[in-house]
């Protein structure tokens, strides 16, 4: 029997945006630094992104696939709020259609190492879970985490009081990822004890038989007290009879405190490894809550905000991080929102990359990254990590479209693009590494230690090219993009110089992507209204008719 392999099909799934590989431009006057340094480890190169997060990730992925040890993402949740005007079908099938274009550059990014968390609630987890396996594999899903977001029941809810959210883990590569442990606290001590005063401390006794058949698993011992025990009916002994003895000699076999009982065996808490495996189920206590979220934002913000319905708190995220991640590990969110991410990042010495479409990029994120650098953000995990401020971060803003459309309708290189942003824009595009040399004129980026490319807006001449082809030399190669060449036909040019590769700008680009489209978002307002059939629309006709009367 074939086993048929299963996938999530929706509207418009075969459906792919050709984006557009954007450069991205700093603004120093946004960009923020501590003034000095705190420690010897202190991290300034995090980039806080504002732009389009679908054109964001494109343009990180020269720069950054296979890079990002972390991405922890807080998605829309496709609630319906957003999406009030549109047909249920249409509104489950843009929301899958968006998220699909994200994670598969995300898995991209990903070190083979590296893990991506999504929080997410009832409304699209269980079609993001099959989303997911499909993007990166069935193989790599790791577990699903209940996060309990609200500790208080809400008796207004009709029919269940929400109480959590989900958090979905994937690896890039199963058989990669590692996991920290999670420290230990007094809740994990509290089961060792030492009822035997045993001068090694507190101890823990667990079974020394299993299910698992074991050839020399099947022995009789007798206890100090005189009795025999043999394992339970379809239980084997863990240990051979010899080290069973053994340990019962180094006093590490506990038969009770009358030495009749059944023998269990002890770990000392003293041995026991740092940390503890996490769980799936996270309460408040320990991760956090939405209440507490807020609290944290309105005291670095102030009060009377409500950007931020259901922020994420900052425990929940140093959780996943501490899980996830070592110190100097790179993390990465796509949906910044209030900047929680960036802020936990920083204070547990993580590199960062936010990216952040709306104003509150301006409004909440660089205030509050301010006062994390400056030491002066008291809450959250601050005290947890030990932070007192340095380091910083750059702002960076999505370039606009590298070609636009002339009054004739022609595809044209846009204005607002320098000599700079052209040869940046023009690397990204060919798979070239930016990298002006400050000897040799020509080499404006590079591909490997002898390719390189030439970005220039005029019309090469043919001695012009003659004389750049002498200058590269036989053991260099060069990418020529230029408006237009003379003097030479297309057919002559690779055979008079081997050396070089000759396009022309913009048409060796124009048909790759979607220029001019600046929002991918998962915001869907500007969609057209999905009309309504011609019974419905004469049923409320006449409901409101009704009313009226």
């Amino acid at each position: 029997m074939t086993r048929q392999k299963l996938e999530l099909t929706w509207i418009g799934k075969d459906q792919r945006p050709r984006l557009e590989p954007r450069i991205l431009l700093e603004d120093p006057a946004r960009s923020y630094h501590a003034k000095q340094r705190v420690t010897e480890n202190d991290l300034f190169d995090n980039r806080l992104i504002k732009g389009d997060n679908l054109l964001a990730l494109k343009a990180l992925e020269a720069e950054f696939t296979g890079k990002v040890k972390c991405v922890f993402i807080d998605p829309p949740y496709n609630t319906g709020s957003a999406f009030t005007h549109y047909d249920d079908g249409l509104e489950h099938s843009i929301w899958l259609g968006l998220m699909r274009d994200r994670l598969e550059i995300i898995r991209r990014l990903l070190a083979e190492d590296g893990s991506l968390w999504i929080t997410i609630d009832d409304n699209e987890a269980h079609y993001l879970k099959v989303l997911c396996d499909e993007v990166f594999g069935r193989k790599n899903y790791l577990n699903t985490v209940c996060w309990e977001k609200v500790y208080t029941l809400k008796n207004t809810a009709k029919h269940f009081s929400e109480m959590h959210d989900f958090v979905l883990v994937y690896s890039k590569d199963i058989q990669r990822v590692f996991f920290q442990p999670l420290p230990r606290g007094e809740k994990q001590n509290q089961s060792f004890t030492n009822r035997d005063g045993d001068p090694r401390g507190p101890w823990l006794d667990s079974a020394v038989h299993a299910r698992n058949f074991y050839s020399k698993g099947s022995y009789v011992v007798v206890s100090p007290g005189g009795k025999s025990f043999s394992p339970p009916p379809g239980r084997y002994w863990t240990v051979s009879e010899d080290n069973f003895r053994a340990l019962d000699v180094d006093s590490r076999i506990w038969w009770g405190k009358d030495g009749n009982n059944a023998p269990r065996k002890k770990t000392f808490l003293a041995e026991v490894k740092g940390g503890i495996v996490p769980g799936t189920i996270w309460s408040h206590e320990e991760a956090g809550q939405n209440a507490e979220a807020k609290a944290e934002i309105k005291a670095l913000i102030g009060e009377g905000d409500e950007v931020f319905i259901t922020p994420k708190p900052e425990r929940l995220i140093q959780r996943v991080l501490s899980i996830a991640t070592s110190s100097g590990d790179l993390v990465l969110d796509s949906f910044a929102g209030s900047g929680t991410t960036g802020a936990v990042a920083h204070k547990m010495g993580r590199r960062w990359i936010m990216v952040e479409l709306g104003e509150h990029c301006h409004t909440h994120i660089v205030p509050r990254l301010q006062k994390v650098i400056d030491g002066q953000d008291p809450g959250g995990v601050t005290q947890a990590t030990g932070w007192q401020g340095g380091g910083g971060f750059r702002y960076y803003e999505l370039a606009p479209t590298l070609l636009s459309t002339d009054r004739w309708g022609n595809l044209v290189i846009n204005p607002e693009y320098d000599a700079t942003m052209l040869a940046a824009a023009m690397c990204k595009l060919e798979g070239f590494s930016y990298a002006p040399s400050e000897v040799l004129w020509w080499q404006q980026g590079r591909s490997s230690e002898r390719d390189f490319i030439y970005v220039t807006t005029q019309t090469m001449s043919a001695e012009q090219l003659e004389a750049l082809s002498t200058e590269v030399g036989e053991e260099r190669s060069l990418l020529v993009c230029c408006a237009a060449y003379r003097g030479v036909t297309a057919a002559q040019t690779a055979e008079r110089w081997p050396n070089l590769t000759i396009k022309k700008i913009p048409k060796m680009v124009k048909d790759r992507c979607e220029w001019g489209h600046d929002d991918y978002s998962l915001n869907v307002a500007n969609l057209p209204m999905a009309q309504k059939p011609v019974a419905e629309v004469a049923a409320q006709d006449d409901l409101f008719a009704r009313d009226e009367a």
